[in-house]
């Protein structure tokens, strides 16, 4: 009496009972006017036939109400018994209902008991047969019988244990229901938290044009991407990917970026020794599996030099002017997973007409219906159609490209920042 089918094996349910009627309008109406029904299906087949069922309010059940021609042998079965016994928790209070509309009841109400004879050892036993029995009724209960328009009859029966079972089952539903409005509502909460940890506003620099998006694959994720105003005419971008997915990924996601934002304020003018207190903190503030890859880069608006380090992330790439492309590979691991840790910083210079993409794997790990991933040469071809576009739209162009390679369900989230310089030519006096 659970109604939930066995989640380790095939689902396997009842379609319709058949039930057998002359004029399936004036049928259709009895069950939804009189017994409470609605209609399940209503539709024409290819045979012209039109196929028809009605459902009690619960839907457990469906009838289909098939009406077939005089002279068939189906016709003649109009008007028999049809062995569906329908199950309610108070008989009386439904007979009385269905009563006043209308409905033929066989006899009202009573209490009936069912027995059963043994009728002594199987034909094959060498046993002498017994005399009949009458065994100990197993179950009893309020029956009713009713018949619809065409005369075919149905039970109507209230069991105490069903009883039972249906008011457990009906507390079960209710607090099932309850438990997932309030994960619902939590949940709704936990991402509007989140999306407030993603830049609100973007700073406002000379020499770059830049956009951020993260598209999550749930209601929170664990992909982080920032903007930080380091003073002195220096720019700061963050991207990020915490481990795992969900709800822990996204809290791991908050303290790396609380752990980032603080240090920022105290160590900006010395990159190594932010990155190892961001490390050491996030070390510190999480179990001993959690960790996350991350790209920080400190970019000088005057004279157009990029200072990096890449912690495990995947390398980011800088389509130059000429369209040739330079990634930014590792310079250390990841961040949080070891208490001792050490970065190196590596350089770069950004020349007007260059492109700086970073991304995490949301993007070149989302795979078509043929298991084909989207890659990286996918996204280095999408880069290249689109230079010419500002960086909100190339990330636009790129997220719909995805979405067209891989058009089923997202499974990871995707983060992509686009930088463009726009600035003075400088001297490339460092590679």
């Amino acid at each position: 009496m659970s109604g939930h089918p066995d989640r380790h094996q095939p689902y396997l349910g009842i379609h319709a009972v058949n039930v057998y009627v002359r004029d399936q309008e004036r049928s259709v109406r009895f069950y939804v006017d009189q017994l409470g029904f609605e209609v399940a299906f209503d539709a024409q087949l290819p045979t012209g036939d039109r196929w028809l069922a009605v459902a009690p309010p619960d839907g457990t059940a469906v009838l289909a109400l098939i009406a077939f021609r005089p002279d068939s042998r189906e016709y003649k079965l109009i008007g028999r018994a049809t062995g569906v016994i329908f199950v309610t928790e108070d008989v009386v209070a439904k007979f009385e209902e269905w009563r006043k509309r209308g409905v033929h009841f066989l006899f009202t109400p009573r209490l009936r008991r069912v027995q059963y004879e043994r009728l002594g050892p199987s034909p094959h036993s060498q046993e002498p047969p017994k005399e009949a029995a009458r065994q100990t009724p197993l179950w009893g209960g309020i029956f009713a019988r009713f018949k619809d328009v065409d005369g075919n009859s149905f039970a109507l029966v209230g069991f105490d244990a069903v009883n039972r079972e249906i008011e457990a089952q009906r507390r079960r539903t209710a607090e099932k229901l309850e438990s997932e409005r309030r994960a619902a509502q939590e949940l709704e909460i936990a991402r509007q938290v989140q999306a407030r940890l993603f830049p609100q506003e973007l700073l406002s620099i000379d020499t770059l044009e830049y956009a951020g998006a993260c598209v999550q694959a749930r209601q929170v994720g664990g992909d982080y991407h920032d903007f930080l105003d380091l003073g002195r005419g220096r720019f700061g971008l963050v991207i990020a990917d915490i481990a795992g997915k969900g709800m822990a990924a996204a809290l791991l996601m908050a303290n790396l970026q609380a752990n980032l934002r603080s240090q920022c304020a105290s160590s900006s003018d010395d990159p190594e020794r932010l990155l190892r207190s961001v490390n050491k903190l996030f070390y510190e503030n999480t179990n001993d599996s959690a960790y996350a890859t991350l790209f920080f880069a400190e970019y000088e608006c005057e004279g157009g030099r990029l200072r990096y380090a890449n912690c495990g992330h995947l390398a980011p790439l800088l389509l130059r002017s000429d369209g040739t492309i330079e990634r930014l590979e590792s310079t250390c691991t990841v961040v949080g997973l070891f208490k001792e840790w050490d970065c190196s910083i590596a350089e770069r210079r950004l020349f007007p007409g260059d492109t700086l993409v970073l991304y995490t794997d949301g993007i070149t790990e989302s795979f078509n219906e043929a298991e084909e991933e989207f890659g990286e040469e996918r996204l280095i071809e999408a880069l290249r159609r689109h230079q010419a576009l500002t960086p909100q739209a190339v990330i636009a162009a790129i997220v719909e490209e995805i979405r067209q390679f891989s058009p089923n369900e997202q499974h990871d989230d995707i983060t992509l920042i686009v930088v463009r310089c726009c600035g003075e030519a400088v001297s490339p006096e460092v590679p």
